[in-house]
């Protein structure tokens, strides 16, 4: 009897993927969080519980090496104990605050790299080693309105988010054709209080244009906390709509 639910959750030392794991410790549930850092709290939360967390501490600006990583790691459990498998595809910089000619060039390269190349590698990874799996087959990606609504001052994250909704998009299609498919959201969140805005509200306005409109979503308080984020995100996941249209937004 499949029991068990596995999921996969990026960037999860802080912000909405933190808030995302710790939603999801929970008995039957194994739990891989990847991101660059190690997060003692969930450990100690999960540890405590008895609950099943592990964590890589790992840089998705180098994805290639992590999506290995990932194949092997699926490889070594039963499929037939699980009766869902989920990746949450969460990670992503900035990479910007400036013109893109004003930017490094290896902050840019980064920006792409765990934004949407992670994205590509980790998702084809998953996909390929749960081809045969029997229970259900789900991918997230948190994506953004900036991948639908052009900012200046963000060119490197505006093309990454951008870049995901179309790869959900291709994928979703490529899955419509196989036995068991895997169902494929891009889910744009609308704006959260993470570190990610703190740094927004921390770029030079002379730079970015946008500048004010953060610090005004700061000072009015219209910004969700990444708490009832996540929770919003995994009542998407578990709907049975998942899936329907591969691009959403949980505005609307």
């Amino acid at each position: 009897m499949t029991s068990q639910h596995l999921y996969i959750v990026t960037g999860s030392s802080r912000g909405v993927g933190a808030a995302l794991v710790q939603q999801l410790l929970k008995p039957g549930h194994v739990v891989l969080g990847i991101a660059r850092q190690h997060n003692e709290a969930l450990q100690s939360m999960a540890d405590e519980a008895g609950l099943q967390l592990e964590q890589w501490p790992r840089d998705l600006g180098d994805p290639l090496p992590v999506a290995r990583d990932l194949q092997q790691w699926l490889s070594a459990f039963d499929p037939a104990v699980f009766g869902s498998v989920n990746l949450i595809n969460n990670a992503g910089v900035i990479g910007g605050g400036a013109p893109v000619e004003q930017i490094a060039l290896e902050l840019l390269s980064n920006a792409l790299r765990v934004g949407l190349e992670a994205t590509l590698l980790l998702s084809a990874a998953f996909l390929e080693r749960t081809a045969d799996w029997p229970g259900r087959r789900r991918i997230l990606n948190i994506s953004s309105g900036l991948g639908r609504r052009a900012m200046a001052g963000s060119t490197a994250y505006c093309a990454a988010k951008a870049g995901m909704d179309h790869l959900s998009r291709a994928i979703a299609l490529e899955q419509a054709t196989q036995p068991n498919p895997a169902r494929i959201v891009s889910m744009a969140p609308g704006v959260i209080d993470t570190d990610m805005q703190v740094e927004l509200r921390a770029m030079d306005p002379a730079k970015f244009p946008d500048h004010g409109r953060f610090m005004q979503l700061k000072s009015e308080g219209l910004l969700m906390s990444p708490q009832a984020c996540a929770q919003q995100l995994l009542a998407r996941l578990q709907a049975a709509s998942f899936g329907d249209e591969p691009v959403g937004d949980l505005r609307g």
